[in-house]
């Protein structure tokens, strides 16, 4: 019978005969280092050989030329400030939802505005950001009367992430702020000190694990961020991501596209390895489970509240209008130009466009199924499970999650286009680029829910015989509910508004309702761009909806927001 080893806590090893656990270890870790850490591998090979040979002369080739030199400094100063930027008014937010005493309405309102730029095509804020403030843009051209003004740049890009990641930072200060029992404030408060010094001394200090995971998430998703920098970044303004996607396709550069891939990886790794060794140490307990006399918060006075969610609902209402305009901007002839009303975008959509939306929904339904139960299988292992491997599992199956979806595609591209594996442009190769990516969604929201289960549980089960599977089918499944639908949601939404990955993986058999965004916005059809938009939020939108309501039905208590898994 086969069996697997298993570290005992005094160092040795021994065999454990449970064939389900070993049969699923011995096949996770098959996909794990095809899907995985075999692209990794071909970026690491074409970088790093020529000739036969190990040399840097390929990296040395690349640093070489001034514009890339330019665009790595550049991505690290976007990043920061994205980094800067996002967390303090993300933190401004969940310090008003949390703590200002808002009413349920009101918080309700906040989340449901600033969540759109998270389910929306990564075109979005770029389309809508030209159409307010370009050359023609109905603030700059129709309300202020300016005719020449450059809104490509530095400064358009750090706009448009800020606004487009900030609710990353404010769904995981959320949670923090949420989890800081007010009793501790409180006390403050007793002793004399004034809401400035409390919020400077008690809450600030615990909150900043909070602050340097959301600046560490920021800034990796800025430094991940293809699609806005292509649109808004113009030629002054380089950066890596836009520069190894022209590496690979204009100049059809495979090993140069590869070298800037591999530049990237090293700030994202850094990243990671902060995030995981670093920020995770450092999370304070406020909440010990003693019962108590619960008390008002007091950390905002009554007229400073006023003025918070005033300056909240302003950039929801910012954020709003924004959308509005890409709606108005879809049902128009040509805008700028002619505002007469029509829906010929929307006959291009679904006629030249049906293919792309069958497409994109095909694959992202598959998908969606296939990395929400990886997730929950792979976070069941390593939470439940003892075996040798478990720790590296847990690492290389968020691999992919932390690395520029840029890095993912390139190296999809390397392993997958010649034999032994050739499924470049098929749908496989898309579907497993979603599964492998965001399917590590799946993995945290069901660890995060297996460590709050009593083992007792599971035991009691294999006590009266039953076999592993059997309890995981019949106990663990149903309690991890919750888990499997966060993953399906955030699979699928993932699957319909990502591009910086499968940008080099789709083909002229399957393509993406993103990527025909980016078409339209290079043929200038900026009305057809902003249907596809708008068609996709509402898909988005609508199963959104479906996941809530089957996570109400489901849920345990604990368990995970989808919104929070939406903002990582």
């Amino acid at each position: 019978m086969p069996a697997f080893f298993i570290k005992l806590k005094n160092g040795f090893y021994k065999l454990t005969k449970d064939p389900a656990v070993f049969a699923s270890v011995i096949i996770i870790w098959i996909f794990l280092i095809i899907f995985i850490l075999f692209p990794l591998a071909k970026i690491l090979i074409l970088t790093f050989e020529k000739s036969g040979h190990f040399t840097f002369s390929n990296i040395a080739e690349i640093l070489a030329k001034k514009n890339h030199i330019k665009a790595f400094w550049n991505s690290l100063l976007l990043a920061t400030l994205v980094g800067i930027s996002g967390t303090v008014l993300g933190f401004f937010f969940a310090f008003t939802s949390v703590r200002a005493n808002l009413s349920r309405g009101w918080s309700r309102f906040l989340d449901a505005a600033i969540i759109l730029p998270l389910i929306s095509p990564p075109f979005t804020m770029a389309i809508t950001i030209i159409f307010s403030f370009g050359r023609r843009g109905i603030i700059t051209y129709n309300l202020l009367g300016f005719t020449h003004i450059n809104i490509y740049g530095m400064y358009s890009v750090l706009f448009a992430e800020t606004i487009t990641f900030f609710p990353i930072a404010y769904l995981t200060l959320k949670a923090i702020l949420a989890g800081i029992d007010p009793t501790v404030e409180d006390m403050a408060f007793s002793l004399g000190s004034s809401r400035g010094r409390v919020f400077n001394t008690v809450t600030l200090p615990l909150a900043v694990p909070g602050l340097a995971n959301s600046f560490l998430l920021l800034f990796a998703a800025s430094l991940a961020d293809f699609a806005t920098p292509l649109i808004l970044a113009g030629n002054k303004f380089p950066v890596l991501p836009t520069e190894a996607f022209l590496q690979i396709t204009g100049l059809f550069d495979i090993r140069g596209g590869a070298v800037l891939s591999f530049i990237l990886l090293v700030p994202a790794l850094t990243v990671f390895v902060l995030q995981r060794y670093w920020v995770a140490q450092k999370y304070y307990v406020t909440i010990t489970g003693k019962s108590g006399a619960q008390t008002e918060i007091k950390s905002v006075a009554p007229w400073a509240r006023k003025i918070f969610l005033g300056i909240c609902l302003s950039i929801c209402l910012l954020i709003l209008y924004l959308y509005l305009l890409l709606f108005y901007a879809s049902i128009v002839k040509a805008f700028g130009a002619n505002y007469e009303i029509t829906l010929k975008h929307y006959v291009v959509v679904f006629t030249e466009g049906l293919k792309a939306i069958k497409d994109t929904l095909i694959i992202a339904i598959t998908g969606m199924f296939c990395g929400g139960f990886y997730g929950v299988i792979i976070g069941y292992l390593i939470s439940k499970k003892d075996f040798i491997s478990r720790s590296s599992m847990e690492i290389v199956s968020l691999l992919n999650y932390s690395l520029p979806g840029t890095i993912v595609g390139i190296a999809y591209l390397l392993a997958f286009n010649n034999p032994p594996i050739a499924i470049t442009g098929t749908a496989l190769i898309i579907i497993a680029c979603y599964v492998f990516r965001y399917g590590a969604t799946s993995i945290r929201t069901t660890v995060a829910i297996l460590q709050q289960i009593d083992p007792s549980i599971e035991e009691a089960s294999a006590s009266l015989g039953a076999k592993s599977i059997t309890t995981f089918r019949r106990i663990t499944i149903p309690l991890v509910l919750p888990a499997l639908f966060n993953g399906l949601g955030v699979v699928f939404i993932r699957s319909m508004t990502a591009i910086s990955a499968t940008i080099f993986l789709v083909s002229i058999n399957w393509t993406l309702i993103t990527v025909r965004i980016l078409e339209k916005m290079t043929e200038l059809e900026l009305g057809v761009a902003a249907a596809f938009s708008v068609l996709v939020v509402i898909i988005v939108f609508i199963v959104i909806i479906f996941i809530n309501l089957f996570l109400r039905i489901f849920r345990q208590e604990g368990a995970a927001d989808l919104s929070n898994m939406l903002g990582g």
